[in-house]
């Protein structure tokens, strides 16, 4: 997972996003290739749907195991926010400044988990929590948070965005 530390500079006292993922220590990384047969991205008009974003360590690779399980709630909720840093990666490769986001309209995150597991939405705010440092009121956004058996090289959290963006 991407680890990120707080800087002297708060996020609430930056004014562009780029600038408060810097207060908030993060560095977005290179955009994760696909994993199969799609795109990163696909743009209709102002919408810029973003395909599913999961964990993946400083290694690069996609970390694995349950929720419930294998991680706790807090660290579902930490791969959840490597899920979002990786989906801001995207969304500025794709629009080339993060300011040109006008509002964060939907985040779907599935959750692998146990069966009796059902903090899926505290796990998703990891994702939610930082899309709102980072946009204010127009990070936030319509949701939902499903548990699921199992997820692409069963990693712990699958996120997915879909942002209004000006031309």
């Amino acid at each position: 997972m991407v680890l990120c530390t707080l800087s002297s500079v708060h996020a609430a006292d930056a004014t562009t996003p780029e600038q408060k993922l810097a207060a908030l220590g993060v560095t977005l990384p290179p955009v994760p290739a696909a994993i199969a047969n799609y795109v990163p991205a696909v743009r209709s008009e102002h919408l810029l749907f973003l395909a599913g974003q999961v964990a993946k360590g400083a290694d690069g690779k996609i970390i694995a195991g349950k929720v419930g399980r294998d991680f706790t709630e807090a660290q579902g909720a930490e791969a959840a926010r490597t899920c979002a840093i990786q989906l801001l990666a995207v969304l500025k490769a794709e629009v080339g400044d993060l300011a040109k986001v006008k509002r964060i309209v939907r985040v779907g995150g599935f959750v692998n988990c146990t069966a009796d597991f059902t903090a899926q939405p505290k796990v998703v705010n990891g994702a939610s929590d930082l899309l709102v440092a980072v946009f204010g009121d127009k990070g936030r956004h319509a949701r939902a948070a499903v548990g699921v058996a199992a997820l692409p090289a069963g990693a712990p959290v699958e996120i997915e965005l879909v942002a209004e963006v000006a031309d």
